[in-house]
């Protein structure tokens, strides 16, 4: 939905009534500044030459600061997973496999995980845990970065995944509009894979 608010800036005189001397009584004079929506500023400014009205675009400085915000959630996602990805290369240096080799190997597989699953995940995340509108929007964005470049500056790996789901958990249950039956699925997918993975593990170190 678009909003676009104007200023108006109104001159002139306002009369209330004349008197019996000929003299009248004025509500205002000057110049009177008002804010409303630009249809309504603009019936005025026809109404009415003298007013002068500065439509400006909500939509778009909101449109402006979410991009903005999504782009301090990808550099704190760079922040955090860069020493997750210098691990790996090291671990893999230490089984014989060349730093080059587990470069590639590394970006093959984020390549793959993002075609595979990143629009999946995005629509989850966008329309399916929680209702809002763009400033929530943009409020989730912030809280995620926020949490995520503290928890880099204190050497924590976190899921910049599983924080911005987080935050939007958080967002449905101020404004009560959370899909209960998805965020209960995810919190379940949370539950499962640590020992799912504790299995998996095992099992192959007991294999090979």
């Amino acid at each position: 939905m678009k909003h676009e608010l104007c200023i108006c800036l109104e001159h002139g005189d306002e009369p209330v009534t004349a008197m019996d001397d000929g003299t009248r009584l004025y509500r205002r004079h000057g110049t009177r500044m008002t804010v409303g929506e630009l249809e309504q500023c603009q019936r005025r400014h026809l109404l009415n030459g003298s007013t002068t009205f500065i439509g400006v675009d909500i939509q778009r400085i909101v449109d402006v600061f979410h991009f903005l915000s999504a782009g301090l959630v990808s550099f704190a996602r760079g922040v955090n997973d860069t020493p997750k990805i210098v691990a790996l290369l090291v671990a893999a240096k230490a089984g014989g496999i060349s730093m080059t080799g587990a470069a590639l190997g590394v970006g093959v597989a984020i390549a793959i995980g993002g075609i595979l699953g990143a629009r999946k995940v995005a629509g989850t995340m966008s329309g399916k845990i929680v209702t809002m509108n763009y400033g929530q929007g943009f409020t989730a964005n912030i809280v995620t970065a926020f949490l995520v470049i503290v928890a880099s500056r204190f050497g924590v790996p976190v899921s910049t995944t599983h924080v911005s789901v987080g935050s939007l958990f958080g967002l449905g249950a101020v404004n009560r509009n959370g899909r209960l039956n998805m965020i209960g699925g995810i919190f379940f997918a949370w539950v499962i894979t640590l020992p799912v993975a504790a299995l998996l593990a095992a099992s192959v170190a007991f294999f090979v």
